[in-house]
């Protein structure tokens, strides 16, 4: 698996685990996002890579910060 793909998929796992911490579904982050639900599934299960722009929608909908939503281990 390339280096991207594993990035995609760490920080995939990190949004979905912030989400489920704040109680919320796939639908209402999508929603306060202001970005389609399937585009968030995607990008959740590391099969899309989402812009800057998008990573920003997701980090403020979620209250936190950017770099807190990208950190992976």
């Amino acid at each position: 698996m390339s280096d991207d793909k594993e990035m995609f998929k760490k920080v995939g796992k990190n949004i979905a685990r912030l989400r489920k911490k704040k109680g919320m579904s796939q639908s209402e982050l999508s929603a306060n996002a202001n970005i389609e639900k399937g585009t968030l599934g995607h990008i959740e299960i590391g099969t899309r890579n989402p812009t800057i722009k998008t990573l920003f929608k997701i980090a403020k909908a979620l209250s936190v910060s950017l770099s807190e939503l990208v950190k992976y281990k």
